[in-house]
């Protein structure tokens, strides 16, 4: 993935997140403004229960009525009328700011510094100050000089920040909550310390990853930083500071604002105006990043979406507006999760099938679990808000099942990764050196039946996750189990010859006929075996061709690469040579290739002539016969005949070939003197 779009998607993530959880955080504060009494609450709900309540109830109650039908247009014209009323609370907020500010002034005096200005500040100062001091020791203690390699580097920063953030929280919240504080001043400042925690986490996740989420390269093995110059991880880095500044602090403003004298008009309109603040933040780096080339209409288009997720914000139609959010960014984000997963755990990588699996796990794993996280969240804001998103029961079911499918495909993709890496693992051991043909068997049977287990994996986690998924829809998979049982045997008698190939091809597999790579005859079709599918096996000529061939098809195979073979051979030699000497001369050249260390490692039985094999017509037919190895015994023949001619030509043996006598003096020297001119001719002319 591009290095710079990785870093812009994120920051369109952190928009989002700021938008919603400033929303929440106002909605807090008016409910924390409109909360009733525990005593109170407590008397209603024990006079809710009581008997009488409720049968009188019941008879004064009318029943409920199904409203009508609720058009596009009626939906998009409430949207528009939320709109409307959001904004006019704002603009009606904006006269009573000055007052509000001047009651929260004095209450903050009376109830919150008793008198003493300053004290928030101070006691927020102090605690901060023990926060960094408990860190520094942690950090100190930790401390190991001299790492090696950046993988160290990575790996004690990670544990650097993690441990410090954690001690920095231990710390300054337990040295807050070891004393007596008044219920209005615990809960600022809790709030204060809370936003600036976050903030805190936030940054340090943004330079951790700035530094250490580059991609591995070959020349350069382990994490790497995201940016190659300084100047562009300064952008990133400050540019998240502020997005995380305005979404916490603006959080923790908006939501302890109702409690210190504000109206629900005013904090609503403190929350506006963060989310306008970070919208800005964000529409600045979608055209002033460093190294951006972008067309106009391209970052034209992504300050609109930013502009009407704001609007979407405004509107208040969250589960909207996380959907958009997630359906930017979350493709690029569970990238680059995976990618810096992957770079963190590359050095340190396992090796053997152990090692596979953790790297599948992590990697995998990282990007799952981003995706299971919008997952959790959106349940959790569709529950939570179920009225206004689904409408009906029916509807917030159907969501429930959706959200549960894509976490049953996360695990069925987990589970698959995981299988598909370790049958590519076992595959990749092939055997280079091997010391017996069993070995080398074995590792054909391997490749060959590998590949077949593999795609039936793969067909069986589809279909159990689909029934998995079909049965958290309310779907009764029993009927359709059965169904397809049936299905089954129809098309069974429907394609008898697919069913043929198929069956056909797991007796050939269980009896072991052929593997991948060996060269095999069937009929008219020969070449080494390249592959296999659930039917049909391809086969790759000498000469090149392809034939992929149905099991079925394939009968009686002939296995040319199996243990041995061997080679029979002949030479027709004029009846007036040595036999014997001609049986000598064939030994010894079958010594010397067997001798050879070209073909000695693949030659069994040296050559060696077996004797006469027929008296011809013109010659006697001398038989040879050489024992090799499969595949090699073309090599070794061509090198004995070269050898054969030279050995004959050195002692006298002479090699038969076909001639023409022709007997009746100078009327037949005559007549073949013709022929032979005639032949001429016609050749001649033909060459024209």
């Amino acid at each position: 993935m591009n290095n710079a779009l990785r870093p812009r998607l994120s920051m369109l993530s952190c928009v989002a997140i700021a938008l919603i959880l400033l929303l929440h955080g106002a909605s807090w504060a008016q409910e924390a403004s409109t909360a009733l009494a525990p005593e109170k609450a407590r008397q209603f709900l024990d006079l809710l229960s009581d008997p009488e309540v409720k049968a009188w109830l019941e008879t004064r109650i009318p029943p409920a009525r199904e409203g009508p039908e609720t058009s596009v247009v009626d939906t998009l014209s409430g949207w528009g009328a939320k709109i409307r009323d959001r904004v006019g609370s704002f603009v009606a907020g904006i006269p009573r700011v000055p007052e509000e500010v001047a009651n929260a002034s004095s209450v903050i005096s009376r109830d919150v510094n008793s008198g003493r200005p300053g004290l928030v500040l101070g006691i927020l100062a102090v605690l901060i100050a023990v926060g960094f001091g408990a860190e520094w020791l942690v950090r100190r203690a930790l401390a190991r000089p001299g790492s090696a390699t950046s993988q160290a580097d990575a790996a004690q920063a990670i544990l650097f920040e993690t441990t410090g953030l954690l001690s920095f929280t231990i710390a300054s919240a337990g040295a807050f909550m070891t004393l007596e504080w008044p219920a209005l001043l615990r809960r600022i400042i809790l709030t204060l310390l809370l936003a600036f925690i976050a903030f805190r986490v936030v940054r340090a996740a943004a330079r951790l990853f700035l530094e250490f989420g580059g991609n591995a390269s070959e020349a350069y093995d382990g994490p790497r930083p995201l940016f190659e110059n300084q100047t562009s991880t300064s952008f990133w880095l400050w540019r998240a500071s502020l997005i995380a500044g305005f979404l916490f602090f603006g959080w923790a403003i908006a939501s302890f604002m109702p409690g210190i004298g504000f109206s629900k008009e005013v904090a609503g309109l403190a929350a506006f105006l963060f989310g306008l603040g970070i919208l800005a933040i964000a529409i600045d780096v979608t055209w002033h990043r460093p190294g951006s080339r972008g067309s106009l209409p391209k970052r034209s288009l992504l300050t609109l979406f930013l502009v009407v997720l704001w609007v979407v914000w405004i509107a208040g139609l969250i589960g909207v507006l996380w959907i958009g959010i997630f359906a930017l960014v979350l493709p690029a984000t569970v990238r680059g999760v995976a990618a810096t997963a992957h770079a963190l755990v590359g050095r340190s990588k396992r090796s053997g099938a152990i090692g596979v699996i953790i790297d599948v796990l992590v990697v995998r794993g990282a990007a799952a679990l981003v995706i299971a996280g919008a997952v959790a969240w959106l349940a959790y804001i569709w529950r939570i808000r179920a009225a206004q998103f689904a409408g009906n029961e029916t509807a917030g079911f159907l969501i429930t099942g959706l959200l549960n499918a894509i976490i049953i495909l996360l695990v069925a993709d987990l589970l698959w990764q995981v299988s598909k890496a370790l049958i590519e693992y076992r595959m990749s051991l092939a055997p280079t050196d091997v010391s017996g043909a069993d070995q080398l068997a074995r590792a054909g049977r391997l490749r060959t039946l590998l590949p077949i287990f593999r795609n039936t994996l793969a067909v069986f986690i589809v279909a159990v996750a689909v029934l998995t998924i079909l049965s958290g829809l309310g779907v009764q998979i029993a009927p359709l189990i059965a169904g397809a049982g049936i299905f089954g045997v129809a098309i069974g008698f429907g394609s008898q010859t697919l069913v043929k190939d198929i069956l056909s091809g797991v007796f050939f597999m269980l009896d072991d006929a052929f593997r991948v790579g060996e060269y095999i005859q069937s009929g008219s079709y020969k070449g080494t075996v390249e592959s296999f599918s659930l039917r049909s096996v391809r086969l790759r000529h000498h000469r090149g061709p392809v034939y992929t061939v149905p099991f079925s098809e394939l009968g009686a195979i002939q296995n040319m690469s199996r243990d041995w073979v061997m080679e029979k051979m002949t030479v027709n030699v004029t009846y007036d040579s040595n036999v014997e000497l001609a049986r000598k001369l064939i030994k010894k050249i079958g010594q010397e290739l067997a001798a050879d260390p070209e073909f000695a490692a693949n030659t069994l039985e040296p050559l060696k002539m077996q004797g006469i094999d027929s008296f011809g017509d013109f010659a006697i037919v001398l038989r040879m016969k050489l024992t090799t190895k499969p595949g090699t015994q073309f090599g070794i023949k061509r090198n004995a005949y070269m050898m054969i001619k030279k050995a004959f030509d050195e002692n006298g043996i002479k090699i038969a070939f076909p001639t023409v006598h022709v007997e009746g003096g100078s009327e037949g020297a005559a007549a073949a003197h013709h022929i032979i001119q005639k032949m001429q001719a016609d050749a001649a002319a033909a060459a024209e």
